[in-house]
């Protein structure tokens, strides 16, 4: 069996609009401005209180004005499939066609830990069936893809249907802070999947960092709404979130 180091996500802020909270504040200002003169030379203070008005009012269009850019790395194709399912925004992801996976990275869900697979009439660990099948996997591919003649793009682009979702991948991310704040509230919903909410409170964070009022308050759903729009497959935890999220202090992944 591999010795692999264990895959963790990383979230990376490449780059983001100079100054976001304050292009924000302008944009929205420039709706109401008969004089437009020092439109772009507000103060960060008087910005961050227009942005946070915006966001009490629900007039999100200026946010959009704002946009930034990741770089996750260490994430499955599970979480990918999920991700680009947002779709007002641009991604770049790393190619299973022209990118060999002969012995390829992989998450492994963390509710493997501690339990058994029964097979064969044995109990086995199932962290360790799990990566042995990630091994039999890699074995196949390499195999197919020695079958298929090693031509590049051309035998692994069939080559990699045998490929998992737990295959670790790479992508680059660009919303703007409207489509952020939407991606939050359904990703750091506790019904989201485990990894992509893991992700989207790093992804929080950073963006917290550069843009504290476009961020303050962001959270899942319930938050802005004020009560959990999930009904009876609510997770009843709303006051915890309100706790969590229903300030701009960091949240921890």
């Amino acid at each position: 069996m591999r010795t692999l180091p264990a895959v963790e996500p990383r979230v990376t802020l490449v780059q983001h609009t100079e100054r976001p909270d304050e292009i924000i504040a302008a944009a929205a200002r420039l709706c109401y401005a008969a004089d437009t003169e020092g439109l772009l030379e507000q103060g960060a203070e008087k910005a961050r209180e227009l942005v946070a008005r915006l966001q009490r009012m629900g007039h999100h269009s200026p946010l959009e004005h704002a946009s930034f850019t990741f770089y996750l790395e260490g994430v499955s194709r599970a979480l990918t499939h999920q991700l680009v399912r947002h779709r007002i925004a641009s991604y770049s992801q790393r190619s299973q066609r022209y990118v060999r996976h002969d012995a390829f990275d992989y998450i492994i869900p963390p509710q493997l830990e501690g339990i058994t697979v029964r097979e064969n009439g044995r109990e086995v660990d199932a962290i360790e069936y799990f990566e042995e099948t990630m091994d039999l996997i890699a074995e196949r591919y390499a195999a197919l893809n020695d079958a298929l003649g090693r031509t590049g793009e051309r035998s692994n682009e069939d080559a990699r249907y045998v490929l998992p979702n737990a295959c670790e991948t790479r992508i680059f991310v660009t919303m703007n802070a409207r489509e952020l704040l939407h991606f939050f509230a359904e990703r750091l919903c506790l019904r989201a999947q485990w990894e992509i909410r893991r992700v989207a409170n790093m992804m929080l964070d950073a963006a917290r960092q550069v843009a504290p009022a476009a961020f303050q308050g962001a959270g899942p759903k319930c938050i802005p709404m004020g009560r959990c729009p999930e009904g009876r497959m609510g997770c009843g935890r709303y006051a915890e979130m309100v706790k969590r999220y229903g300030s701009s202090e960091e949240s921890e992944s």
